[in-house]
């Protein structure tokens, strides 16, 4: 299976919500707005399954961080596209995303910063996660996503992945 059927499997029936969930912040300026605007396509894009518009919005020396427990596969540091697509491969082959659901988002400059809830299924125990909170800081650089910092309840995670 291939890295696009991989990514739109697990993730595309939840996070094709975000796109019409566009819980924004009131009064923004417009770099804040564009901000925003990028770090919501890059989500729909991811949901969707649509690696080529995913590319276009990832600056080349983009950096997705996860923090968590070390010993889930997906957790921990990555730079760059390529780098990125194989990490978002791994995390698709261990974790189906069940529910997605934004509940706050807001833009100051060229920070995005989104909050919400979320549930899943590991693949490797079979378990179900039960729903938990996250958080997401997102930098945009020249239309251009440069940094994804995710934060989870990775002990919750960690306890269904290990079963």
């Amino acid at each position: 299976m291939n890295r696009r059927t991989l990514l739109k499997t697990s993730l595309g029936t939840t996070l094709a919500i975000i796109v019409g969930t566009k819980a924004g912040a009131q009064n923004m300026d417009a770099t804040a707005q564009a901000s925003f605007d990028t770090v919501m396509a890059f989500m729909g894009a991811m949901g969707s399954g649509d690696m080529e518009k995913m590319s276009a919005l990832m600056a080349d020396d983009m950096v997705w961080h996860s923090e968590g427990d070390t010993t889930l596969p997906w957790i921990g540091e990555t730079v760059g596209k390529e780098a990125i697509f194989k990490f978002l491969a791994v995390f698709s082959e261990n974790l189906q995303t069940t529910k997605w659901e934004n509940t706050d988002a807001f833009a100051s400059v060229d920070t995005v910063a989104v909050f919400g809830r979320m549930n899943g299924v590991t693949t490797h125990s079979g378990k179900e996660i039960g729903e938990f909170t996250f958080a997401l800081r997102a930098k945009v650089r020249g239309g251009q996503v440069v940094l994804w910092n995710w934060f989870e309840d990775s002990f919750a995670i960690s306890q269904a992945y290990h079963g």
